[in-house]
């Protein structure tokens, strides 16, 4: 994309975040990782008239490279401030839910949602890079035991 796009989604916070002297310090760069762009990342935005936020990462140096966009796009969709820390809490013996336990479990299904360091995001992941997390996503299924383990099924070759 040359010039300044024409936002579609006139109400979105990339309106607002994505001002044309940012757009022109920023569209040229690509991240490290998949060689995504700001129009790549804003490209609903442009298409679409009904986007909210109107962006997406391509990988973890999204945020990096797109901070200036991202950075504050973020607190105002999440209403934190600048200085704030996500915190994380791996205890599983404070997660608190409704599972009834004479419902036996028939089937699982694991959904990939966030990143693994050096691939991209859904919206930047490179053909090489899905394969490469493939492999290494087997890897990981092939160590899981007893009534972890089971048999992955690659969605290319399924019945």
């Amino acid at each position: 994309m040359s010039g300044f796009p024409e936002i579609k989604s006139k109400h979105s916070l990339v309106a607002k975040y994505v001002t044309e002297p940012l757009w022109n310090k920023l569209s040229k760069e690509e991240t490290k990782t998949s060689g995504f762009t700001l129009s790549k990342a804003i490209a609903c935005a442009v298409q679409f008239d009904n986007q909210h936020c109107g962006i997406y990462a391509g990988d973890s140096d999204s945020y990096t490279v797109f901070g200036e966009v991202f950075d504050p796009l973020i607190q105002e969709y999440h209403g934190i401030s600048a200085d704030s820390k996500h915190t994380s809490d791996m205890d599983a013996s404070k997660i608190q839910g409704n599972i009834d336990p004479k419902a036996p479990v028939k089937s699982t299904r694991i959904r990939v949602g966030r990143s693994i360091d050096g691939f991209g995001l859904s919206p930047g992941i490179t053909k090489e890079q899905r394969l490469g997390v493939e492999n290494l996503m087997k890897k990981a299924f092939d160590n899981l035991k007893d009534d972890l383990a089971g048999t992955y099924f690659p969605l290319t070759g399924m019945d």
